[in-house]
């Protein structure tokens, strides 16, 4: 049997923000409307939708475990026009034949911009 990875569900403090954040600046939709305890985020590329989910106060936010990565052809590019909307990146690392660079969601869910699925294109 195959699978593949079609929603990633993440937990968040102010769910509202949070999916502003995905939706201002990675370009998801959603109505923001909260329905059967979640709001859904749906990629406009092809990509994994994202599912918002109340945090319980038990929950701590903001470790390691999981960091959202986007493929994104021009990361400086891509950097200044997040700027322009109040999102500022981190400093942008090399890596073998591709770049990226970091930020935090509003939970402190760990993000990266990445050109590494671009890397081998010319």
């Amino acid at each position: 049997m195959q699978t593949s990875l079609n929603t990633i569900l993440l937990y968040a403090k102010n769910m509202q923000a949070t999916a502003g954040f995905y939706q201002k600046y990675f370009g998801f939709i959603s109505t923001g409307e909260v329905v059967e305890g979640l709001i859904e985020l749906k990629s406009q590329n092809g990509g994994a939708n994202i599912l918002i989910h109340q945090a319980a106060k038990s929950i701590k936010l903001g470790q390691v475990g999981v960091k959202l990565m986007f493929d994104v052809e021009d990361i400086e590019k891509f950097k200044k026009e997040s700027a322009a909307q109040g999102l500022e990146f981190g400093s942008t690392h090399q890596a073998n034949g591709y770049s990226f660079a970091n930020v935090k969601d509003p939970d402190k869910n760990s993000v990266t911009i990445s050109s590494r699925a671009y890397r081998n294109r010319n």
